[in-house]
């Protein structure tokens, strides 16, 4: 028997599609170095049109178009690796405009919401939001925006959520939203605008403890509130640590 051939060649050719399907692609591609046999399945047409519905499933029907043509085996990987970059830049935009509007650090509630939208008219998929977003080495707004298009755009439970958000190490990340609302009417008089601030975890968005806050940055600027305003939290003891440092140098 050629040795080449021995790692595969005892399990059917579904039973292998269907496990290298259920791997991520960095895995796919190691996968495909062990022997001839999954070299010849990793890169078959059908597991990489698989994974492009499987990552992309907004993108169906510009998928089920492409099915028309006469693909060789590698063009849906090349297809597959085109959409990921192409999406890389993309979001590589969004999170440069964020970055851009946190230079007074905060960010104002019409430009976190455009923000959401770009992600809408991309199509992202949620390996897309995990990939670019979910990360560690984002400022927590841009987890945030990312965390948003999940629970409301993507109708993602938040089960799954929470999961890429424990093994990305950010679900204890904590923003501060400050909205304003307009003063009531009390006898022909109207009361002052009335600010609430609400310092919140992903966490908390992710498992549905913080619904008002979620519903207000979904809204926007409407009705009765005039302004939203978005920013990382800061640590509760700053100001006191700071206090005690000049109190212990006089």
């Amino acid at each position: 028997m050629d040795p080449s051939m021995s790692t595969g060649a005892s399990i059917p050719d579904d039973i292998a599609l269907k496990l290298a399907s259920s791997l991520h692609v960095a895995d796919i591609c190691s996968l495909g170095s062990c022997s001839r046999f999954w070299w010849e399945l990793c890169r078959s047409d059908f597991l990489w049109k698989s994974l492009c519905r499987k990552r992309w499933p907004a993108l169906a029907l510009e998928i089920e178009s492409l099915s028309y043509d006469n693909h060789n085996h590698e063009e849906w990987k090349v297809f597959y690796i085109r959409k990921h970059n192409e999406m890389a830049r993309k979001a590589g935009g969004v999170i440069d405009f964020v970055n851009r509007c946190l230079a007074f650090e905060s960010i104002e509630v019409g430009h976190y919401l455009k923000a959401i939208r770009d992600l809408d008219s991309m199509l992202l998929g949620f390996e897309d939001v995990h990939t670019f977003f979910l990360k560690s080495k984002h400022n927590v707004l841009v987890n945030l925006i990312g965390l948003h298009y999940c629970l409301i755009w993507l109708g993602l439970p938040g089960e799954c959520v929470m999961e890429i958000l424990n093994n990305s190490n950010i679900s204890q990340r904590q923003v501060s939203v400050q909205w304003w609302k307009l003063g009531r009417w009390f006898f022909g008089f109207r009361l002052r605008d009335e600010l609430i601030t609400r310092t919140i975890s992903l966490e908390d968005l992710a498992t549905g403890k913080e619904e008002e806050v979620l519903g207000v940055l979904h809204r926007g600027a409407v009705h009765e509130v005039i302004r939203v305003q978005i920013s990382a939290a800061k640590p509760a003891c700053t100001s006191w640590s700071f206090q005690n440092a000049q109190d212990a140098n006089q």
